[in-house]
């Protein structure tokens, strides 16, 4: 299972399938958040107009459907 460090390590290589999820984040957000998970959050948050147990939680399933085939060799 892929955990939140690879994904903050991978960020640049993410930021596509971040956008496919969460199509409202601009890539400026992107490059803000920089793969840090509460800023990450704190923008899905704004963004969505969510509160932030819903983000955790939609984040949270993105995560876990993380796998190694999401970062290129």
């Amino acid at each position: 299972m892929i955990n939140w460090d690879q994904i903050e390590g991978n960020w640049k290589q993410l930021k596509g399938r971040v956008q496919v999820q969460w199509g409202k984040l601009t890539d400026d957000d992107l490059d803000v958040v920089e793969g840090k998970r509460e800023q990450f959050l704190g923008k899905i948050q704004e963004r969505y107009g969510i509160a932030k147990e819903d983000a955790e939680k939609m984040v949270d399933k993105w995560e876990k459907s993380a796998d190694d085939s999401w970062f290129s060799k």
